[in-house]
């Protein structure tokens, strides 16, 4: 996934940031809706939509899933060290990873982790298959993992600016 860390933050006025909050909470409101919402005629918020979609701002819209009934209820985070620090290594790494449907998330870390991985699995002998095929890569000095017992907090919202921290 490509960084937006080198683009110039955009200039978001408190209409769009309402629009954003509007999409984070429900992206499947109609335009008629959200326009309603924050007080413009339906074609000038759908022009903002638009445009923030064009800068990259928006950047899919998709339905949310519940993993437990799609089979899907394991979360694991998995934590590895690289077995080496060099470009060749990390995009067989990164190769490996992205080929793995159960990842849903893929970050580089700072510390003594390198990278941690998110997993969402049915069962903890689907993680084992997903362990062989990190130890098969030769890619990794160390894998280890944590399991979640229990989510206590989830939200794909991304904190706009005005909001409490």
């Amino acid at each position: 996934m490509d960084s937006a860390r080198n683009f110039p933050k955009a200039a978001l006025d408190p209409t769009d940031l309402q629009i954003l909050e509007c999409l984070q909470t429900d992206a499947s409101q109609s335009v008629a809706a959200i326009a309603e919402r924050v007080h413009l005629s339906t074609n000038a918020c759908w022009n903002r939509i638009k445009r923030l979609e064009e800068v990259g701002i928006i950047q899919k819209r998709v339905a949310l899933l519940d993993a437990a009934r799609v089979g899907a209820g394991l979360t694991i985070f998995v934590l590895v060290r690289a077995a080496e620090h060099s470009q060749t290594w990390f995009e067989h790494f990164a190769a490996t990873v992205r080929a793995i449907p159960s990842v849903t998330e893929f970050h580089r870390t700072s510390g003594d982790v390198d990278y941690l991985l998110k997993l969402q699995l049915p069962d903890v002998a689907s993680y084992d298959e997903v362990y062989k095929l990190l130890i098969a890569s030769n890619c990794c000095a160390e894998v280890r993992a944590v399991f979640s017992m229990e989510e206590l907090k989830r939200t794909t919202a991304v904190p706009l600016p005005g909001h409490a921290v």
